[in-house]
């Protein structure tokens, strides 16, 4: 196994697939599949208002403090990856993620806040606090920081990542995720239709 000084951009796992891998791993690999289409034949209202969300962001709108770091391309050689941050207030060291909406706070939402604080530590930023703003309510919603035994958890987890490979793997089928996976419809896996149709 290549050194870890030696991993290539390319190999880099992009923060925002590990909510998708812990929801369907097989939906990464259609995700790859189909991205260079035209996004309406598989964008739902959830992705078109988290596109919505994350626009001010993007266009470094969405503060005007002088403090306030947004849209930074972050990664981490340790870890293998690579994304952006929506919100860094430094003067606070508080990392926030910014959501449209969130009925619910999954684990693989944790585990990209969790990526992004890693690579902001890598590359030198102090993260103290760590949170979702939910923007249709206009609440913040602070998460623990990780423990040692968080941390070598998301480790393994990222190992597993890392090492799927859907020619190898069996897909678990399972109705409602299915039914929620806006790939649903492009997905030799099942035949269910998706919710947002």
């Amino acid at each position: 196994m290549p050194s870890k000084s030696l991993i290539l951009m390319s190999e880099y796992i992009s923060i925002s697939t590990l909510n998708d891998f812990i929801f369907c791993p097989y939906s990464i690999y259609l995700h790859n599949v189909y991205m260079e289409t035209d996004e309406t034949m598989y964008h739902a209202t959830p992705q078109t208002r988290g596109r919505s969300a994350h626009a001010t962001v993007d266009k470094k709108t969405a503060s005007n403090r002088a403090d306030d770091i947004l849209s930074l391309p972050v990664y981490s050689e340790e870890y293998g990856l690579m994304g952006k941050i929506d919100v860094y207030k430094r003067k606070d060291r508080k990392l926030i993620e910014r959501k449209y909406r969130l009925k619910q706070i999954f684990q693989g939402q944790i585990y990209q806040l969790w990526a992004q604080m890693l690579c902001m530590k890598e590359m030198g930023y102090a993260v103290e606090e760590i949170a979702f703003y939910e923007m249709s309510t206009n609440k913040m919603i602070p998460i623990p920081m990780p423990g040692d035994e968080e941390l070598r958890m998301f480790k393994n987890f990222i190992e597993r990542f890392r090492e799927y490979n859907p020619a190898e793997t069996s897909i678990a089928i399972n109705r409602n995720k299915c039914r929620h996976c806006i790939y649903c419809s492009l997905c030799d896996k099942t035949t269910e239709d998706n919710v947002y149709q």
